[in-house]
């Protein structure tokens, strides 16, 4: 193994403090959860009978696919809803456009899990058995392998449709495929590639309702995760297709574009749809008639008529939905939990509070591509030639106070210091196999003199050596997301620690629909980010655990030739993730998985500073909210408490819906919403 050290060298990590508020869910079966069958008969809001009454609808039953999901009733924890009000948000994004396969973003928030639909389906699964963990079944309602392992055939729901009415099926499955995903100029927002699936895959076309895939592999199971939100939610082709460059006039940047915000009723598979929109105010979704899924008593879901989102901030999100004039939050800046626990603790708190796990970390990723990618100018090309230097990389992450920055955004049992890799308590960490380099200021400085970088002017900071970018100071320009306290508060923190060290960081803050641009573009010498999904329930997003094709990992990706310039603890890296994707045996996959942290953190693949756990706040009005519902682990939490199931007893429902008695366009009607 490359640069492995001597265990003087590092310790393993100290244990998380104790936290009391953290919830566990009730476990199940997925076939627990749902199943797909037709049912005897099927019903509506009074509201929409009213539009089939009245010739603009057809009936229930011919809008519903042949056999739709069914949600299982002993699986919701307040039982069967009933129909009516609304679930207002707030957000600190901005849309961009509703072509999210193009690479258009919706202002996240639970805007895009409302309206794209995926082949398979993963938030549910924190409440799934682990020996039976596998994804839900979702526009994909079933699968089989063939002997071999290589071959999988999919089965797409049958009769679904488009929130327009358009038949939904394998045509706009293979658009994805083909003229999106396997597309080098498109970068869908889920962010998928072709490494996403497997080197060398493929997928055809069987009939209206049969995909295969083919695999290099022997039933690669793994990239079952890789086909749910978001690295395979396919678009409506019969409106995107005619925007795409290969089959118009337009180029890639007006294909991304060709569905502004201001384009409402856009078609989507999710269960609202988007039907107005104000710049800097508010987005509205309506229910989808079209959505095709149900309750045991033939239900058309969703319960809720409507889901609003008010564009403010991030921080607001959590003031608003603590006050009551918001519904739902994802809970995940530390500096608003003392005050939310307080707040929720009074009897007549609006919002209840329920965290989590510790499944937010943040690292500081170094830029390891010494190859062209993104085009760096000198300075920057030196920056990365450092980044490569394991002498480099071990006086930052000695240099960095860990405990310090945890509290520096909350005090009290929340942070602890992260090391970087697998989270503590998620299924896959090994203590035993995580290197913690602790705060040691003199090692960081003896480290950095290993590394040929010396103060040669007496200015404070080192310089390059001579020769190298003209001899001149150590600057390191670090991307931050410019949407969020937390980001802004760590960079800072990182900032002044260096500045101790000796090396000069200047932050370049970017909000968060340009963040990905720069990530993708390779702009960056150092990025401060929040981890994804890959490092929380590694079987979802395990592609992105390292380089293993080309852009499959944002910090290092191939230069403009193709090629990864791969240092040997990389490749180690990347073999060891190919085995474990390749692997079925669960035993031999946690044996990987040890190998991997070993490996990451021993050689400082990216540095960690902080984990903490997170909280979902939601009005007490909501029912059917499932207990322990992570705000982040397999998906975000507006995928993991099922919104489609979620709903207003009736003596709780409000008149709060912006769009009362209203539909999204139905065949006929044109670009706006209709009134009975």
């Amino acid at each position: 193994m490359s640069a492995v050290f001597a265990q003087t060298e590092w310790t393993t990590p100290p244990d998380p403090p104790e936290f009391a508020a953290q919830s566990e869910p009730v476990f199940v079966s997925g076939s627990d959860i749902q199943e797909y069958k037709a049912l005897p008969e099927y019903h509506e809001p009074d509201f929409v009978k009213a539009f089939v009454d009245a010739g603009k609808l057809p009936p229930v039953a011919e809008r519903l696919p042949k056999e739709p999901l069914v949600f299982k009733t002993p699986n919701m924890p307040d039982g069967m809803g009933v129909y009516g009000d609304t679930m207002r948000h707030v957000i600190g994004g901005r849309p961009d456009g509703w072509n999210y396969i193009g690479g258009a973003t919706q202002g996240w928030g639970g805007i895009d899990i409302g309206m794209y639909e995926c082949l398979t389906r993963t938030g549910p699964l924190f409440q799934v058995k682990a020996d039976e963990l596998e994804p839900l079944p979702n526009l994909a309602k079933s699968w089989e392998w063939s002997e071999d392992g290589h071959e999988l055939t999919m089965h797409l729901i049958e009769g679904a449709k488009w929130s327009d009415g358009e038949p939904f099926g394998a045509d706009d499955v293979m658009f994805y495929w083909e003229d999106n995903v396997l597309d080098t100029n498109v970068a869908p927002t889920g962010g998928a590639t072709p490494e996403s699936f497997g080197e060398g895959t493929t997928l055809e076309k069987i009939d209206d309702a049969t995909v295969k895939w083919t695999f290099k592999q022997a039933k690669p199971t793994q990239f079952l995760y890789a086909m749910a939100y978001g690295t395979f939610c396919p678009g409506p082709a019969h409106i995107l297709k005619p925007q795409h460059p290969k089959y118009s006039e337009n180029n890639y940047d007006q294909y991304k574009n060709a569905f502004p915000p201001e384009f409402l009723n856009f078609p989507v598979m999710g269960a609202w749809v988007p039907v107005e929109y104000r710049p800097d105010d508010v987005i509205v979704l309506r229910r989808n008639p079209y959505y095709w899924k149900v309750d045991e008593n033939g239900n058309q879901l969703p319960y809720l008529n409507e889901v609003s989102y008010r564009l403010s901030t991030w921080a607001d999100r959590d003031v608003q939905t603590i006050a009551g004039t918001a519904d739902f939050s994802n809970l995940e800046q530390p500096e608003n939990f003392v005050e939310s626990l307080r707040r929720a603790a009074e009897e007549t708190a609006p919002a209840r509070l329920q965290f989590g796990a510790r499944t937010i970390g943040y690292t500081l990723y170094p830029n390891l591509s010494g190859n062209g990618w993104g085009e760096p100018n000198e300075l920057s090309q030196a920056v990365r030639e450092l980044n490569r230097n394991i002498d480099f990389r071990k006086a930052i992450t000695y240099a960095i106070d860990r405990k310090s920055l945890g509290e520096s955004l909350v005090k009290g049992p929340f942070t602890t210091p992260y090391p970087g890799g697998l989270y503590a308590g998620t299924s896959f960490y090994d203590k035993d196999s995580t290197a913690f380099f602790g705060y040691d200021m003199d090692k960081a400085k003896e480290y950095l003199a290993k590394a040929g970088l010396e103060d040669t002017d007496g200015n404070g900071v080192v310089n390059f050596p001579s020769g190298t970018a003209g001899g001149q100071d150590v600057q390191i320009t670090m991307l931050v997301n410019a949407d969020y306290t937390t980001d802004k508060s760590l960079a800072e923190g990182v900032l002044a620690q260096m500045e101790a060290l000796g090396i000069r960081v200047i932050l370049d803050t970017v909000s968060g629909n340009s963040l990905a641009e720069y990530q993708q573009g390779g702009k960056y010498d150092w990025a401060i980010l929040r981890n994804g999904s890959d490092l929380v329930s590694v079987v979802q997003g395990t592609a992105g655990l390292a380089p293993v094709g080309p852009r499959t990992a944002f910090s290092h990706r191939a230069g403009t030739d193709g090629t990864l310039d791969l240092m040997p603890f990389e490749q180690e890296m990347v073999d060891t993730v190919n085995k474990f994707i390749a692997s079925a045996d669960n035993a031999e996959r946690a044996d990987l998985m040890k190998t991997y942290q070993q490996i990451y953190t021993q050689n400082l693949y990216a540095i960690g500073l902080t984990q903490y756990p997170g909280a979902l706040l939601i009005n007490k009005r909501f029912a059917n909210i499932p207990a322990g519902a992570p705000i982040f682990q397999f998906n975000w939490a507006e995928d993991n408490v099922i919104r489609e199931r979620l709903y207003v007893p009736a003596d709780k429902q409000t008149t709060n819906e912006l769009h009362p008695n209203t539909l999204p366009n139905t065949p006929g009607v044109g670009n706006g919403p209709i009134s009975n």
